[in-house]
């Protein structure tokens, strides 16, 4: 049986490094991308509703709750990876119209050709850098903005910034949502940096992550949302509370940010890297 599966594996260079698609050991119709050995994305072509990474299910969970169920939204997805979550809302919400911009055209092309999207999902992929391609978008375009873009294992610096938190909010319905993964570890100076960049732009937000990765005691994904109205604490609590692998949601933003000021470009800086042996970039 493990032979079987190496055999299946798929190994190409693409821009952004070396991508295998694994099948996964334990559902046969599933597969986890790898980029120099580090887990981007885990998709199940049978069932897109499975999501084997926690903080991916917590960005589901904000698309869950961001319109009354089954209603289709127009979703930009900035960083593609495996299209995980793309995949989730073409099942979970049909009709629903989105557009996804990933950087590497090759792994584009390798995730087509191995791992193939549903006929008529109506998910667009347009190769090209996440923040030109938002400067050139009309306003108010978008019902959710998935934000989840690495260079390896950091998020660029010039996505980071206030100006690119602005960009973003200009293309939000007024009524719509920013679900952001920011990676940081202790003492956590760059997602307290984030939360304040994003918070400028749309204030009513809240974070959703693992106990220890809020308390600063290691190193994980903070998944952030952010919107003009208050986001849906209750059942984000609920859902994050109940998962594989319970997290919990913080709207104690001013306590968190800890007087730290939103970051513009001048100053912007790419997130740190994970430490060695652990893999915190997953998509």
């Amino acid at each position: 049986m493990a032979q079987r599966r190496a055999s299946r594996t798929r190994v190409e260079t693409v821009a952004s490094g070396v991508a295998e698609l694994v099948p996964d050991p334990d559902r046969d119709t599933a597969w986890t991308l790898l980029l120099d050995g580090a887990p981007q994305s885990h998709v199940d072509l049978a069932d897109p509703t499975h999501l084997e990474f926690e903080y991916i299910r917590r960005m589901a969970a904000a698309i869950d709750l961001a319109a009354p169920a089954g209603r289709p939204l127009r979703v930009l997805h900035l960083g593609g990876g495996a299209l995980t979550l793309p995949r989730y809302v073409a099942v979970t919400r049909p009709g629903s119209a989105q557009r996804v911009v990933e950087i590497d055209g090759p792994l584009v092309e390798l995730v087509r050709s191995a791992l193939p999207l549903p006929n008529n999902s109506n998910i667009r992929v347009r190769v090209a850098d996440a923040r030109a391609a938002v400067e050139g978008m009309r306003d108010a375009g978008y019902d959710v903005v998935v934000l989840d873009v690495f260079a390896g294992a950091r998020t660029p610096a010039h996505l980071a910034s206030a100006e690119f938190a602005e960009q973003v909010a200009r293309v939000l319905d007024p009524a719509g949502r920013l679900i952001a993964n920011v990676a940081d570890g202790p003492p956590l100076r760059y997602a307290r940096a984030q939360v304040a960049t994003i918070r400028a732009a749309l204030p009513e937000a809240c974070l959703v992550a693992d106990s220890a990765v809020l308390r600063g005691r290691r190193f994980g994904n903070l998944v952030v949302v952010a919107g003009r109205t208050p986001p849906p604490i209750a059942e984000l609590s609920r859902r994050a509370a109940g998962d594989w692998f319970p997290g919990r949601v913080e709207t104690d933003l001013d306590r968190f940010t800890g007087g730290a000021s939103p970051v513009p470009d001048a100053a912007a800086v790419p997130s740190p890297l994970p430490p060695e042996g652990l893999f915190g970039n997953r998509k």
